[in-house]
């Protein structure tokens, strides 16, 4: 997809501050510090559209972001470990799975994990309850740039039998080099029918 335009709309917390339920969504989701800044900054060719931390938990809230005034990207709190006050990361739950539940324009879900990284039982319950919610997904492989050739093949195949999944439905991806920005892309389209 060619960006000609992408910029933040809005954060919310609950439905009655989402965007209207117009254009076709993507939600991005996974563990804290797993990538998903990166990853929608190098989707839509910019450095700072999403603000990226090495510390965990920062994205707090349902970001908004329009893309090419046609699509809406919806970067999701990440779950796991974070350094923010228990209650806030308690309130995380209940506010995205009311989002992922009740959103009728979400087309998708991409769920992003880390390569060098076997996913735990968050990810398995997510995959679930995706599964149950009869949300398709895009399933992610980040910071791929940080193994070997070889080595992003074993973890691969080893996630995928972690998530019960072929390897093939697993995108390795890097933002430093660009790997699979075109293959993510290419699911994005299938999702929302371009």
């Amino acid at each position: 997809m060619i960006i000609k335009s992408a910029e933040f709309v809005k954060s919310a917390v609950k439905p009655s501050q989402y965007t209207s339920a117009v254009l076709p969504e993507i939600a991005f989701s996974g563990r804290s510090n797993v990538g998903k800044s990166s990853l929608i900054n190098t989707l839509v060719n910019r450095k700072r559209l999403v603000k990226t931390s090495s510390t965990p938990g920062r994205t707090q809230l349902i970001n908004f972001f329009l893309i090419n005034k046609t699509l809406s990207f919806v970067d999701l709190p990440g779950f796991g470990y974070a350094k923010v006050p228990a209650s806030v990361r308690r309130k995380w739950g209940p506010m995205i799975e009311t989002y992922l539940s009740t959103r009728k324009t979400l087309k998708g879900v991409a769920l992003i994990m880390d390569v060098r990284r076997i996913p735990g039982i968050q990810e398995l319950n997510f995959i679930k309850w995706l599964y149950y919610y009869n949300l398709p997904s895009i399933l992610i492989l980040t910071k791929a740039d940080k193994l070997s050739k070889t080595k992003q093949l074993t973890q691969q195949v080893t996630i995928a039998k972690a998530l019960s999944v072929d390897k093939d439905d697993l995108i390795l991806f890097s933002a430093k080099s660009r790997l699979g920005k075109d293959v993510v892309w290419d699911a994005v389209e299938g999702l929302i029918g371009y």
